[in-house]
C-alpha cells in the first residue's frame, strides 16, 4: 500500500493534459494580439487563469495543504503571495510612500493560509483587487520604455516580471496540485 496519490486528469484527447485544447478557456480564438503591450497583457492573462485552473475545484483543507514539506508553500498561499506582490509592484511605480503589506510581517501570505472558507474567500478578493489596481496602474503609462518611480523601472520590466512571477508560481501549482488530488497537466 502507498500513500501516494494516483495520477489523473481531465483530459480525454490528449490524457496528459490539463483540459482538452477545445475545452481550455486560455486557448485564443482567433489571430494573436497586435503590439507588444497587448502580447504581454494576454501572456499575463493566461498565466493568472492557469493559477486559478489549478485551484479550481478544491476545498479550503486542499487549498491551504502544504504539499511539500518543510516548504510553507501551498495552493491558497500563492494565491494570497501574488496578491501580496501585485500590491508590491504598485510601489515600484510610485514616488510616494509604499503601501502596507496585505498581510502583515514577510511570509504571512504563506503563514496565514489557513483552511478556512472565509480566509479562501477573502484570498481570491485580495487577489483580484489587488491585480485590478496594478492593471490599471500600469495602463497609465502605455510608453513601455517609459521609467517610472524611485528606481525609475521600465514599465516593460514591471510587465514581463509581473509574467514571469506567474509563470514560476504556476510551476509551483503544477507540483502542489498534484500532490493534492493527482491532478496533472499543462
Amino acid at each position: 500500500m502507498t500513500d501516494r496519490t494516483e495520477r489523473w486528469t481531465q483530459a480525454t484527447v490528449y490524457p496528459d493534459m490539463w483540459a482538452d485544447p477545445d475545452d481550455d478557456p486560455r486557448n485564443s480564438k482567433g489571430t494573436s494580439p497586435d503590439g507588444e503591450f497587448a502580447t504581454l497583457l494576454d501572456f499575463l492573462t493566461n498565466y493568472r487563469m492557469t493559477l486559478r485552473m489549478k485551484c479550481e475545484g478544491l476545498d479550503p483543507e486542499q487549498l491551504a495543504r502544504r504539499s511539500v514539506p518543510p516548504s510553507t508553500m501551498s495552493l491558497l498561499g500563492l494565491v494570497r503571495h501574488l496578491a501580496e506582490v501585485e500590491r508590491d509592484w504598485r510601489n515600484w511605480i510610485t514616488d510616494g510612500d509604499p503601501l502596507p503589506k496585505l498581510y502583515g510581517t514577510r511570509d504571512s501570505d504563506f503563514h496565514g493560509a489557513v483552511a478556512d472558507q472565509a480566509v479562501v474567500d477573502a484570498s481570491y478578493a485580495d487577489l483580484e483587487r489587488e491585480q485590478a489596481a496594478t492593471d490599471a496602474a500600469l495602463a497609465e503609462h502605455p510608453d513601455l520604455g517609459a521609467r517610472v518611480g524611485k528606481d525609475e523601472i521600465a514599465i516593460r520590466e514591471l510587465l514581463v516580471h509581473r509574467i514571469e512571477e506567474y509563470a514560476r508560481h504556476c510551476g509551483h501549482a503544477d507540483l502542489l496540485r498534484e500532490c493534492v488530488d493527482g491532478r496533472v497537466g499543462q
